[in-house]
């Protein structure tokens, strides 16, 4: 899910997600080279990913009980076009999306899950998912941008988003082939190099390389399962197994077969940047703890998601809320407390990056008004004194716990 193959999404892969950004290499972020508008969360430059951060943000705070401001929900439905589709950015939305303006999968796709989530917005949806389904490709998979060969993200993050809208991917066909026969066709047979791994697309030749994130991204796909999903059943340790290469449970199996053994030793996976091949890659690491979770090795996501609650700070808070966001779904995958993630609170992090939220705003007036009634109490005369206090903030306490803790879930298929 982190790496945007069209060439403007490439020249911002760092900035969307920080696909290679080491953990001690926090640098000033370039001069945006438009205003950051109102309402959008992250302060770099959203030429390239306004909407897929936007999306990614909004869904994180859902699936974690927080009520987005309405500026920031407003921001982002502003930026679909007529035909349902969402472009990575428009910085003038009064102007009609054109045939110059470079509409993608992506972005659309991550839109439909966020506002599926919120609720509310099924004229928005609807009209998204109907624009996917007319750019869909004959062999059942989508690439990034209208045309373009389909390749394992693109397909996957489509399909997650049907599963959202309450479609199934299994059925979404275009000349008889599904998402699902799209991912079959980029899968690596287990008696060969990669086993078990999806391809992004193949080569020229036709050939397959192993490639982690679109691997982390082909397990959900073929599972049907968007960003935000629950650890699956748990099962044995997973192994390449070519008996059931041909089911989508066969094919998740394998993938995460592949994802466990590339996170064994190190707990996290490299990057696969130029120059770059010791490097950890955080936001691929998070994706893998999300989908070898959805595929029930809970057991194998384990160590990478204790690798990424000790080494991903300074990396999230360079590349801004799209990594809050992953880190969330990572933790809310294997039911762990994002507010509590490695000494962090996630969520308030993500927050902070935009618009304060309606329910955080909420509960931080009510432990307000609390506090102030209080100190209104003569505790001179009583023996209470001192513990009622207590007591007051315990139960101000648990009600913020209430308001922004509770978690929120897509609807899964």
């Amino acid at each position: 899910m982190n790496i945007r193959r069209s060439a403007a999404a490439l020249a911002a892969a760092t900035v969307v997600l920080g696909a290679a950004v080491p953990a001690v290499a926090v640098t000033p972020s370039p001069t945006p080279s438009v205003a950051i508008p109102d309402g959008l969360y992250g302060t770099t430059d959203p030429t390239y990913d306004g909407v897929w951060r936007q999306s990614l943000a909004l869904l994180a705070q859902r699936t974690t009980g927080v009520t987005p401001a309405d500026r920031a929900v407003a921001w982002l439905t502003g930026q679909q076009c007529a035909t349902g589709a969402f472009a990575a950015f428009r910085a003038d939305t009064a102007k009609a999306c054109d045939a110059k303006l470079m509409v993608d999968t992506n972005s659309t796709a991550a839109a439909v899950q966020a506002l599926a989530a919120l609720g509310g917005h099924q004229a928005a949806t609807e009209k998204a998912v109907s624009w996917l389904k007319s750019v869909q490709n004959a062999d059942g998979g989508w690439g990034y941008t209208p045309g373009g060969a389909s390749d394992a993200n693109s397909t996957s993050v489509v399909a997650g988003a049907m599963a959202a809208a309450g479609e199934r991917p299994s059925e979404v066909k275009k000349a008889g082939k599904s998402p699902y026969d799209a991912l079959v066709k980029l899968s690596i047979p287990c008696d060969k190099a990669g086993g078990g791994a999806f391809a992004y697309q193949p080569d020229k030749k036709g050939g397959l390389a192993a490639n982690a994130d679109a691997t982390a991204a082909g397990v959900l796909g073929v599972l049907g399962k968007g960003f935000v999903t629950t650890a699956g059943k748990t099962s044995a340790a997973p192994t390449c197994d070519s008996a059931t290469a041909g089911t989508p449970s066969g094919l998740a199996r394998n993938g995460a077969a592949h994802l466990a053994a590339a996170v064994l030793d190190a707990g996290y996976l490299k990057s696969a940047l130029p120059g770059a091949e010791d490097q950890p890659d955080y936001g691929n690491t998070a994706d893998a703890v999300v989908a070898l979770a959805a595929q029930g090795a809970t057991e194998q996501a384990k160590k990478p998601l204790a690798w990424l609650e000790q080494n991903s700070a300074a990396w999230a808070k360079q590349s801004g809320p799209a990594a809050y966001a992953q880190l969330i779904f990572a933790a809310h995958a294997m039911g762990a407390d994002p507010r509590h993630f490695g000494g962090a609170d996630l969520v308030a992090q993500l927050d902070a990056t935009g618009p304060t939220p309606q329910a955080t705003a909420k509960a931080t007036d009510q432990a307000a008004d609390a506090d102030a009634e209080a100190d209104k109490k003569d505790d001179s005369d009583s023996g209470y004194g001192v513990w009622w206090i207590v007591g007051v903030f315990l139960v101000a306490g648990v009600g913020i716990g209430f308001l922004i803790s509770g978690r929120g879930r897509k609807q899964q298929p």
